[in-house]
């Protein structure tokens, strides 16, 4: 009696166990539970245009670094003739073009792919600190004057340097301010928060967001005011009203030090961007991200080759095959030849498909228990019987392909994926079955044993079953619950109570 409730203990870890590495997995990689997921994916192309002067030219372009609410899936950069790489600076990543020597219209172009979600891993990119003094800020009058009397409104409505942000964001975007409107006339509202909140002693800077909108050609980047506080830069739209944060259709690809574009050798350079919204699989995107430098990457089954995966694919099949065989046993009470040979049954059938796979391994068991008959009059011994029996299924075997062949059926391939040794020891066990106890417990135990294999082949074919079982190895800690929870019924299989139930209609 004590073991009880440890039993129930183990069972209840391994599902809670099963059930948690399955969640971690599916949030923190992005696997979906289900193999028909779709997931939106933006495509955002950079077009650098800019005109050579003949001489040595060098392009540089600051890129995005995982930006908040996206993750970076994939980039590349088109650009006939120029040398291209990707380098990290103080100021960031940046991608940089050079050619030893161009002349006239240049265009370039830098494409990447971002998935919406949580951050991956940060990639290197440049200082993040604060700097040592906010920028040094001059004014020519009467700015200095309408500077100094806007900036000293917005510190008496605030206590905190984000109080402070947010006041000076209302009072630029205040039609009614005739300090603001007499300063905006020289510098954006975003230059002109910056400005002022340099002044004040907090460090700001201008950050550089793109507008995610689907289909669209030939747009910009629009300024957006990056502040630190409280050790950290935090980004505002003005489109918030001095909110903290910013509009979730926002792509922010430059927030350090540094120009956008820098293009040396060259005039006129401007760059434009185009983006499309797509949608691909959601597992196609889970494995383009999977990688080793994560906790979970070291237990992804694709991190190993493509052959490998492919039989493990099939061989993570097997416990749920038995899982099925322990309930029709169990709980069903239907009688099989052999404990596991449905199992394998079924997989020779996910191979196969299930008519050809059927109407194989009928004709080798079928023929097979014929040629047993005529061995059973030699008097061999049992590892002799069984060592001629599989002489006689690969002959069989190889008889029925060359048959099917001349017949227009290609059954070669078919009948190769059935276990050839688990084969001739069915066909000894069904015939030892028919000496002792006849045909019809051979019919019973052998027509049970492909409906428990046909079932399992129901089950184990469905997309979202092979989907988790590969996807999720944990889940097999599940099943593996599930079948000791089985094994500990004792009661009445349901073969019984049809079988005695003369008995209740009596009662």
């Amino acid at each position: 009696m004590r073991q009880q409730p440890l039993f129930f203990l183990a069972v209840s870890v391994l599902i809670i166990i099963g059930v948690s590495m399955m969640w971690l997995r599916h949030d923190r990689l992005g696997i979906p539970l289900l193999p028909a997921n779709d997931k939106p994916v933006w495509l955002v192309e950079a077009r650098i245009d800019f005109v050579a002067l003949g001489d040595e030219t060098l392009a540089s372009l600051s890129l995005p670094n995982d930006p908040p609410g996206y993750r970076i899936i994939s980039e590349q950069a088109a650009s006939p003739g120029y040398g291209f790489s990707r380098i990290i600076e103080s100021t960031g990543r940046r991608g940089e073009w050079s050619k030893r020597q161009a002349t006239g219209p240049q265009t370039l172009y830098y494409k990447v792919q971002f998935a919406p979600g949580k951050n991956g891993t940060p990639r290197p990119s440049g200082n993040t600190e604060a700097p040592s003094n906010p920028q040094r800020i001059i004014w020519e009058e009467p700015q200095a004057t309408a500077a100094a009397d806007l900036l000293e409104t917005a510190r008496r409505r605030s206590s905190t340097p984000a109080s402070l942000t947010r006041e000076l964001i209302k009072a630029v975007q205040s039609p009614n301010d005739q300090n603001a409107a007499l300063l905006l006339d020289q510098h954006s509202p975003q230059q002109l928060v910056v400005r002022l909140l340099n002044q004040s002693g907090v460090p700001a800077r201008l950050a550089m967001g793109l507008k995610l909108e689907d289909a669209r050609r030939n747009q910009s980047l629009q300024p957006l005011v990056d502040v630190y506080i409280e050790d950290s830069w935090h980004l505002y739209d003005l489109e918030r009203g001095g909110q903290q944060g910013i509009t979730p259709n926002t792509l922010v690809w430059h927030r350090t030090s540094g120009p956008v574009l820098d293009v040396m050798g060259g005039q006129n350079s401007q760059v434009r961007f185009s983006m499309m919204r797509q949608s691909i699989p959601a597992l196609d995107l889970a494995q383009s991200q999977t990688s080793a430098d994560q906790p979970l990457g070291y237990i992804s089954l694709y991190q190993l080759p493509i052959e490998e995966q492919g039989m493990l694919k099939l061989l993570l099949l097997l416990p749920l095959g038995a899982l099925v065989v322990a309930f029709m046993r169990i709980v069903i009470g239907i009688r099989t030849s052999g404990t596991f040979m449905p199992v394998l049954i079924a997989l020779a059938f996910i191979q196969t498909t299930l008519l050809p796979g059927l109407t194989a391994f009928l004709t080798i068991v079928g023929l097979g228990l014929l040629l047993r008959g005529y061995l059973s009059r030699l008097n061999l011994l049992l590892v002799a019987r069984i060592a001629a029996m599989i002489v006689l299924v690969v002959l069989l075997t190889g008889l029925l392909s060359v048959f099917g062949h001349e017949m227009g059926i290609n059954l070669g391939m078919t009948i190769t994926f059935f276990p050839m040794i688990i084969i001739a020891w069915t066909i000894e066990r069904m015939s030892v079955i028919w000496e002792e106890q006849g045909a019809r417990e051979v019919a019973i135990q052998g027509g049970g044993s492909l409906l428990v294999a046909i079932a399992a082949y129901g089950l184990m074919q469905l997309a979202t079953v092979r989907h988790l079982t590969f996807n999720f190895p944990e889940v097999h800690l599940i099943i593996l619950a599930l079948i000791l929870l089985v094994g500990q019924y004792t009661g009445y299989k349901l073969s019984e109570l049809y079988r005695f139930r003369s008995m209740v209609e009596k009662d």
